[in-house]
């Protein structure tokens, strides 16, 4: 795969999820294709949409607030 990504997969995630402040061992490249959610990055708050995409490094400590409809992401990884 392309700049490192070995792993891709589908997340479904459910209504008005906090996931509270975390992080991950691995980077990511995701691309919202369904709903809505917030991205908090330190003080940084972003609104995402379908269509919106981000990517985040590893052990970068963010919180993900989905809205009323869920979401659905497609998430490449860089183990």
């Amino acid at each position: 795969m392309d700049e490192g990504f070995d792993e891709i997969i589908i997340r479904q995630w459910a209504a008005d999820l906090d996931t509270g402040i975390h992080q991950h061992p691995f980077d990511v490249s995701v691309v919202l294709v369904q709903g809505e959610f917030w991205l908090s990055v330190g003080p940084d708050v972003k609104h995402l949409k379908a269509g919106d995409a981000f990517r985040l490094a590893r052990e970068v400590p963010h919180a993900e607030r989905y809205g009323p409809e869920g979401a659905t992401v497609w998430v490449a990884r860089a183990n």
